[in-house]
């Protein structure tokens, strides 16, 4: 039976700590780390996972998933290390720090495998990425895989995209998030009733969405489609293109990048 501690119960924590339980991993099977014991004893009592400290947790774990902020990293490894048993798994999905300020942290050969998962997990519609550390072997990434496919999708990349993950689906849904508030804020401007408005908007992108995953058209292709010449749909790209949203999306993500790197450097020199 394997074993896992999941260390720090966020929203990211919880969703993992939801989909396990999901995917038919039994509640003695898991355990995890929360530093507010009013938070801890309100997840125990609604998912039926016992609750530990880090040293308990590290004893007992086959596999350690690190859920913590990144500024609140080297208190936590300080913690694991003295306890960790040679050979655990750790994976870490605190966003921008390297895995070689793990292995650096942890004893010596420690195999660490770092994700970059995203809040749609809260709903089993995660997107992450995996990258392995210098000691982390095939089957430590197939073990990731499987632990985080009850909660989403899964896919491989070396640890130097991980920063341009991290921009790109990590804070991902934050920008969805953003144009629905707008067209929303728009179909309030144009007469409609909020809640209308939501519910047009909403549904509209989940469609869109589903059309994405399910079809094998480019994105451009299916825009195109609903493009008519001389239409509303072409006037509103018109502004769209005037106002530089394109460049403004990819600039946002930039700076998310270079923010995921300030990060993981303030990480390693603190």
């Amino acid at each position: 039976m394997t074993r896992i501690a999941v260390l720090g119960a966020g929203k990211i924590g919880e969703a993992l700590l939801a989909g396990l339980l999901a995917a038919g991993h039994g509640a003695d099977q898991l355990v995890f780390t929360e530093r507010h014991p009013e938070r801890a004893e309100e997840l125990t009592a609604r998912l039926g996972v016992p609750a530990a400290d880090v040293a308990a947790a590290a004893e007992i774990a086959d596999i350690i998933v690190v859920a913590v902020k990144p500024q609140d990293i080297a208190p936590v490894l300080a913690e694991l290390r003295p306890a960790l048993r040679p050979g655990t798994l750790v994976v870490s999905l605190c966003a921008g720090l390297p895995t070689g300020l793990f292995e650096g942290a942890l004893p010596a050969g420690t195999p660490v495998v770092r994700v970059m998962p995203n809040t749609p997990m809260l709903v089993g519609e995660a997107m992450s990425a995996i990258s392995p550390g210098s000691h982390a072997a095939d089957h430590h990434l197939a073990t990731v895989e499987k632990l985080l496919t009850s909660v989403g999708r899964v896919v491989r990349v070396p640890e130097s995209q991980q920063d341009a993950v991290t921009a790109l689906s990590g804070s991902g849904p934050a920008y969805f998030f953003f144009l629905v508030e707008a067209m929303i804020d728009a179909g309030i401007l144009l007469g409609l009733p909020r809640a209308v408005a939501a519910d047009l908007i909403i549904q509209s992108a989940f469609g869109a969405a589903r059309m994405l995953r399910e079809s094998d058209d480019h994105p451009v292709i299916l825009r195109e489609a609903v493009t008519s010449p001389a239409g509303t749909t072409i006037a509103a790209i018109r502004e769209l293109e005037r106002h530089g949203v394109r460049a403004a999306l990819i600039a946002a993500i930039e700076a998310a990048r270079d923010r995921s790197v300030e990060l993981g450097r303030a990480a390693e020199q603190g």
